[in-house]
């Protein structure tokens, strides 16, 4: 199990929403995976892979905007700071079992602070986009598991979801 702080670092003493002063932290490599999918029925699934939805290729528009809202993730959260993103890549897997696509982002900067939550947007607006594209087939296709599979850095240590290597 991972150690979890009992303290809420976004809480000043009177319990006040603020921003964490990172000033004082070592610049440290930090690497974040998030992955997440979006399960669509199966003959939605195949105009994907076929390339036939009217928007155009589903998953080269879906990396292009992960990738943006990772290097925008300051501006949609609050607190978070913005990084200067060494990395970040997106990995689409046409799943048949699922059925669906499965998302996988891997995010990377050398900072004060951790990208968790660039890589979890990254896959949060990828899967946006898919339903975006896909809408027109689908419109009970369905985002769901985005979560932070690992990450590496920074004086939290590293974390991996239970299963991963």
């Amino acid at each position: 199990m991972p150690k979890q702080s009992s303290a809420l670092s976004h809480l000043d003493p009177s319990g006040n929403a603020r921003m964490v002063d990172v000033g004082d932290k070592d610049i440290t490599e930090r690497t974040a995976i998030a992955a997440g999918e979006v399960r669509m029925l199966p003959q939605t699934l195949a105009l994907v892979r076929a390339g036939q939805l009217k928007k155009g290729n589903v998953l080269t528009v879906a990396q292009v905007a992960g990738i943006q809202a990772a290097k925008r993730t300051a501006e949609l959260i609050p607190f978070c700071h913005p990084l200067p993103l060494e990395h970040i890549a997106l990995e689409f897997e046409l799943d048949d079992a699922l059925p669906g696509i499965r998302i996988r982002a891997t995010a990377r900067t050398r900072g004060k602070t951790g990208v968790e939550m660039e890589a979890l947007t990254a896959v949060s607006v990828a899967a946006l986009t898919i339903y975006d594209m896909a809408k027109a087939a689908e419109k009970s296709m369905h985002i769901q598991n985005i979560r932070l599979v690992s990450k590496t850095g920074g004086a939290g240590g590293e974390y991996r979801e239970a299963g991963e290597q």
